[in-house]
């Protein structure tokens, strides 16, 4: 049960969020991931509060105000080899959205299954 959260800033456009949310659930669910598992929250910032290095690493071209950051919480468990098959999933679908792959961050985080609760108070996997 992926949880994805999108951080923006507040300049960006809807239809930018609405591309990189489509596009990161499709990576994951081409992994997998039942396509009704979608928990997408996004986060707009000013652009005080969401400070950014335009080229770190070694990023083809600078990042813009539309640069994003994609941070999705998986069950523990998943391997490397997925993760890059998210990553290389969310590449193409961005680049089929027309959004740049390169201004989108991706921060994978693992927590236990036994921290989830879908509703209820029900653990599916504990």
């Amino acid at each position: 049960m992926p949880l994805v959260t999108l951080t923006v800033r507040r300049s960006r456009t809807a239809a930018l969020t609405t591309a990189i949310l489509e596009a990161t659930h499709a990576a994951l669910v081409a992994t997998g991931v039942h396509p009704q598992d979608r928990f997408q929250r996004v986060l707009e910032l000013a652009e005080d509060d969401f400070r950014f290095d335009p080229l770190y690493p070694d990023l083809a071209s600078a990042r813009t105000d539309d640069f994003a950051l994609v941070e999705i919480l998986l069950g523990v468990g998943r391997s490397p080899k997925v993760k890059k098959q998210i990553l290389a999933g969310l590449v193409q679908e961005l680049t089929a959205r027309d959004v740049d792959p390169e201004h989108v961050m991706v921060c994978f985080q693992e927590t236990a299954w036994e921290n989830w609760s879908a509703g209820g108070g029900r653990m599916l996997h504990a």
